[in-house]
């Protein structure tokens, strides 16, 4: 059987399969023989269905498409076996079946092309004998503290506190509303949005709005307090800022 190989991209091979007249007659002859045997045809026995009366009921194409079927599996896996080709799963047809169909006829060759995966050719570069860089790190402790601080400060676990006052440091739940202050310096309308419940405040400086951290260091559990703070003109909601 004459194969000719030629590679595809992405680790893929193309064959082309020439079939030998021999074989195309003899894998005919194996499959009506098979036909004849299991054909259930009304006023015949299995195996005894004559070949012309085989061939009216069930169709050329028909027969030729089961023979095409056990040709292509077979020359396929032979020639895998023939050239040594490492193959990888299965094969892709790349005739068209329907073309085959036609073209194909009992006794004649047939040349039929497929494409199968391989595996990767890998080359090898460089990699004896290399020199290699290292940059040295300076190491800052300051850095490691930092950082180690951060990490208990967030695994830290909270520890209720009711004999003294909220101080920096501490973690504050508190309730508050948010009031516009009048031309008298009175609380007025309700500010929309700007009311919370049991909302978590960090007490550190420099959180919040100015003065807001401030106003509630020192205060204790259950004290209510009234502050008139100013948002800053660069407060990210506009109609506040």
């Amino acid at each position: 059987m004459k194969v000719t190989q030629e590679k595809l991209p992405a680790s893929q091979i193309c064959l082309e399969i020439e079939i030998p007249a021999a074989t195309c007659q003899q894998t005919y002859d194996e499959v009506l023989k098979n036909l004849a045997s299991t054909a259930n045809i009304s006023g015949f026995r299995k195996g005894k269905v004559p070949r012309k009366i085989l061939l009216q009921r069930l169709g050329t194409q028909r027969i030729k498409a089961a023979v095409l079927e056990q040709l292509i599996q077979n020359s396929i896996q032979e020639a895998i076996k023939q050239e040594s080709i490492p193959a990888l799963g299965n094969y892709k047809l790349n005739s068209q079946l329907e073309e085959l169909v036609q073209e194909y006829q009992p006794g004649q060759p047939l040349t039929i092309s497929a494409s199968l995966d391989v595996p990767p050719e890998v080359n090898l570069g460089e990699y004896q004998g290399l020199n290699i860089k290292a940059e040295e790190i300076v190491y800052n402790p300051s850095e490691v503290d930092e950082f180690l601080e951060q990490r208990r400060q967030a695994k830290a676990s909270l520890v209720p506190v009711e004999d003294r006052p909220a101080q920096l440091g501490d973690i504050a739940f508190i309730n508050y509303d948010g009031k516009y202050t009048t031309e008298t310096g009175e609380p007025g309308e309700a500010i929309p949005n700007v009311q919370g419940k049991d909302f978590q405040v960090e007490l550190q400086e420099n959180k919040f709005i100015e003065g807001f951290v401030a106003a509630i260091v020192g205060m204790n559990i259950e004290e209510h307090k009234e502050v008139t703070l100013t948002f800053p003109e660069d407060y990210p909601q506009e109609d506040l800022a």
